[in-house]
């Protein structure tokens, strides 16, 4: 169990993927250019997520992200963030919200 102080600790925001694709040498990385906003700015992200979705798939959606991690190296990449989805084992999920957002808005 964490406390509510350590929550308020992760910023989560919305970022609109502007390109993808797929990390050489791996079978699970996407590479992404994320735009986050005029606060923000833009960043590259890698996640894990390459088993259920395309980077086709991927372009022109808005989802959310953890944007206050410190950086990580993943095959010779760096990842300035991380993305929000559901994975239970089986199959991941994205998690899209129901109405257009811009990027960089703030996930309560």
């Amino acid at each position: 169990m964490i406390t509510f102080d350590d929550f308020k600790k992760v910023e989560l925001r919305m970022g609109k993927i502007l390109a993808a694709d797929r990390v050489e040498g791996s079978e699970k990385l996407i590479r992404y250019d994320v735009d986050f906003g005029e606060q923000i700015g833009k960043r590259q992200i890698l996640s894990g997520i390459a088993k259920w979705y395309t980077p086709e798939d991927l372009v022109g959606k808005t989802l959310p992200f953890v944007v206050n991690l410190e950086p990580r190296k993943m095959m010779g990449l760096e990842s300035q963030g991380m993305l929000i989805a559901t994975n239970s084992g089986e199959d991941a999920s994205l998690l899209i919200p129901d109405k257009e957002v811009a990027p960089g808005s703030e996930v309560m």
